[in-house]
């Protein structure tokens, strides 16, 4: 398993060279060891799919620090990939970015995410979102910056102000914090490829994109976000949108036939889960230690 430092300077020189990475959104540790193994620059805890699988409820400000660092360490401990952490924002004031920072970073996350939502946030793809005065956000990526240890932690700074003022607003507020110090600019929702092509013309920062299925912005190719400056697209719904659905499709179908006999959907095997979840290493220990039976 790779240190958490080897991962987040690999990370940090990609984003800096601005090479476009995508980082699939994990929620558990199921899609985290899927996700790794697959091949991956990055991967992206998402908070919605935290707040989901964790509390069974909406991204609205409802997950704690200590819920969303404590499994953002445990991800980062069962993968060999660099984490990308969305840490809603920052959860309080400017004191509490601070701790967050340096919890995040002692996790062995590779780069957090902080956005300029009033409290309590909302998913950036739902409606009535609220964003805090422009210098309040400032001072937050500011301190963040300075709370950090290593330069290669990443500090990715998101703007909501596009759906509510406008997208002069969210590039004026994105230019800001890459004067702050942000690594990385976040610019939520952009309502068209022609926003995203000004957002990379007008911001000279590393970008990042957030490719939401069925959200406010267009899924756009790998290829044209690469064209337009982007040097991260995380897709965080793709995965548990498609386990959702899966379930739904697995779990009506025992009930209407009460067997999985016959079940279309396709699945692993209970020795590819075995293999997923590590029971061969399980299994040279006891042969190493147990002794025979």
């Amino acid at each position: 398993m790779s240190r958490p430092e080897d991962r987040r300077s690999a990370l940090a020189r990609r984003i800096r060279a601005r090479k476009l990475t995508i980082a699939p959104g994990v929620f558990d540790m199921i899609s985290a060891r899927v996700a790794d193994r697959a091949g991956f620059d990055a991967l992206y805890m998402t908070g919605y799919g935290i707040a989901a699988s964790h509390l069974g409820l909406p991204d609205a400000g409802l997950v704690s620090y200590s819920e969303m660092v404590g499994r953002a360490a445990r991800i980062c401990a069962g993968v060999r990939t660099p984490l990308i952490a969305d840490a809603d924002t920052g959860f309080g004031g400017l004191l509490n970015v601070r701790h967050t920072v340096r919890g995040y970073e002692a996790a062995g996350v590779a780069a957090i995410q902080i956005e300029d939502q009033e409290f309590p946030k909302k998913c950036g793809h739902a409606p009535g979102r609220r964003v805090v005065p422009l210098d309040d956000m400032v001072r937050k990526v500011e301190v963040a910056v300075d709370a950090r240890d290593s330069n290669d932690f990443l500090v990715i700074a998101r703007t909501d102000s596009r759906s509510s003022l406008g997208l002069d607003e969210a590039i004026r507020r994105g230019q800001a914090f890459a004067k702050a110090g942000a690594d990385v600019v976040f610019i939520e929702a952009p309502e068209s490829e022609a926003e995203f092509e000004r957002i990379g013309r007008e911001i000279d920062a590393p970008l990042l994109a957030n490719m939401v299925e069925g959200g406010f912005s267009p899924v756009l190719p790998t290829e044209t976000l690469a064209r337009l400056g982007f040097a991260i697209a995380i897709y965080p719904g793709t995965g548990f949108l498609a386990a959702a659905k899966t379930l739904e499709s697995v779990y009506g179908h025992l009930k209407a036939n009460g067997s999985s006999v016959a079940l279309e959907a396709e699945s692993f095997s209970i020795g590819e889960m075995h293999e997923l979840m590590g029971f061969d290493e399980v299994w040279e220990f006891e042969k190493q230690w147990a002794g025979p039976d």
